[in-house]
């Protein structure tokens, strides 16, 4: 085990790990590391945790410094040579006629580099317009294409529950999205439902899915034969959320009537099933058409 802080270097974004050396240091301090890309600025939101070996990218490095006055005021710099750079290079999409759309633009924290983000249909022959801007800002130019997921993320925006997108607001890293979850909690598979700003299947649907996998396992299948006290019944419809269960009972008299009954009060019996194999897990599909899932 290793005791370790971590650290966010963007408002939503992956916490990377770091040794604090003898610092002693807080949720919300500022420092200095340095990474893959250099010196970068970012904030602790995590401080003395342990973790394994195994959850740590070797090797560990230690926080340099507690960042400066000087340091805030040269990420405040970045920030506005950012906008700059935002309405430059766009004019130079346009002079260049590229089929693109510019979303962001980062400055990293020493300079050393300008990285665009930018979203496209396809590939982009962008070598031209890198040569432009490198003789514009005199230093390393970095073009990254992006999905419409981390466009959204980068945006931000409100969801269709009216609450600021997920992937905006707190979720460091996308999860697996499938379009047999949205079945197996019974929506609506109409595309304007489930899907979110991005075009694609919502994050949400993943919040209570591991609720529905175990209420799937514990409640009768839609159609079966249950034994209740008030005679033998059929199951009309499970709520996996109140865990009650809808049952079609046909009395002595050959009427018939709809009854409901809570899985855990003992009020009726569910006749064991023979074992199924297990289901595959679903295929991430996030970068699939809301269109091409639904003809499944």
């Amino acid at each position: 085990m290793a005791k370790v802080i971590g650290v966010r270097f963007k408002r939503v974004g992956k916490v990377y790990y770091f040794s604090p050396g003898d610092l002693k240091l807080t949720e919300g301090d500022y420092v200095i590391v340095e990474t893959s890309r250099g010196m970068e600025y970012g904030e602790v939101v995590i401080v003395d945790k342990e973790v394994s070996e195994d959850d740590i990218v070797a090797p560990l490095k230690t926080v340099i410094r507690r960042a400066t006055a000087k340091d805030d005021r040269r990420v405040e710099e970045n920030k506005r040579k950012e906008k700059e750079a935002l309405e430059i290079c766009q004019k130079k999409i346009e002079k260049h006629g590229l089929e693109m759309k510019l979303v962001d633009v980062e400055y990293t924290f020493d300079n050393s580099k300008i990285i665009f983000y930018f979203t496209a249909e396809g590939r982009v022959d962008f070598r031209e317009l890198v040569k432009d801007l490198a003789g514009v800002f005199k230093t390393r130019i970095e073009l990254r294409q992006i999905g419409v997921r981390d466009e959204a993320k980068m945006m931000g925006g409100l969801g269709p529950c009216g609450r600021a997108c997920c992937c905006s607001s707190f979720l460091g890293d996308f999860s697996p999205v499938s379009i047999k979850m949205a079945k197996e909690q019974n929506l609506s598979l109409s595309p304007t439902k489930i899907s979110g700003l991005c075009g694609r299947l919502m994050c949400c649907l993943n919040y209570e899915q591991e609720h529905y996998a175990q209420m799937r396992q514990r409640m009768p299948k839609v159609g079966s034969a249950v034994t209740t006290p008030d005679g033998e019944g059929v199951v009309l419809e499970n709520n996996m959320i109140t865990e009650i269960v809808r049952v079609k009972l046909t009395l002595p008299d050959g009427s018939v009537d709809v009854k409901h009954f809570r899985l855990d009060d003992g009020k009726f019996k569910i006749p064991a099933a023979p074992p199924t194999p297990k289901e595959p897990e679903p295929e991430d599909e996030l970068d699939e058409d809301i269109e091409a899932l639904l003809e499944d």
